[in-house]
């Protein structure tokens, strides 16, 4: 089994590598993990992974920027059903248009639209930095496993509003509830780093290495 991140020139890369080589090294499965900007390979592989870092507008050029990649994404995701994880700005790039300095297009995978994180308090600030609780709203193989409010690591100052509330997956509280997860079908979503959240964060990224969508 081959779990492709993809190397778009945004992303914490490293981490996410080591990440997902961990877990598959405590699963004890066998598998492999690679970070490629090559879309041949993000096309064989039987799991993707899109993180980002950045602003939504810059990372919508990094990705698109790339010869062929997102064909291979629109291939292996939207028409084949290879479980697919966003992470971060990865996950807001599943929207159908993100506001983030202009009206930038997205993938169009969930439906709904990126905007701004706009707490209902003055005493929250944005960006929201730091640990946060995670609370699941409906059942999700991804999740399973998961204690509520556990604490996941998060730095933006964007949220993803879906479309549809089915598309909601789990939130997290800073001022108001946002989406913490969105999914939809072999898609998953997480406005936080997995990879950045420790024992919790390893939890779900294993689960994601078994899910079957």
């Amino acid at each position: 089994m081959t779990t492709a991140i993809v190397d778009y020139g945004s992303g914490n890369l490293r981490s996410a590598e080591k990440a997902f080589a961990r877990a598959l090294a405590e699963k004890g499965s066998g598998g492999r993990v690679t970070v490629t900007s090559d879309p041949d390979e993000v096309a064989a592989a039987d799991r993707i992974v899109l993180p980002g870092v950045g602003a939504f507008g810059d990372c919508r050029t990094g990705l698109f920027g790339l010869d062929g990649m997102v064909e291979a994404l629109e291939e292996a995701v939207a028409v084949k059903g290879r479980p697919f994880l966003g992470i971060c700005v990865g996950m807001q790039l599943m929207a159908e248009r993100g506001l983030e300095h202009g009206v930038h297009k997205g993938l169009g995978w969930v439906p709904g639209r990126v905007e701004a994180l706009e707490p209902g308090h003055p005493g929250f600030k944005v960006p929201h930095m730091g640990w946060n609780g995670l609370f699941a709203v409906v059942a999700h193989p991804v999740l399973a496993g998961l204690k509520a409010g556990g604490h996941v690591y998060f730095v933006h100052s964007y949220r993803f509003r879906a479309a549809r509330k089915e598309y909601i997956l789990a939130e997290s509280d800073h001022g108001g509830r946002f989406a913490a997860v969105i999914g939809r079908g072999n898609m998953i979503g997480t406005q936080f780093h997995p990879e950045k959240s420790q024992l919790y964060g390893l939890r779900l990224i294993a689960n994601f290495l078994d899910w079957r969508p």
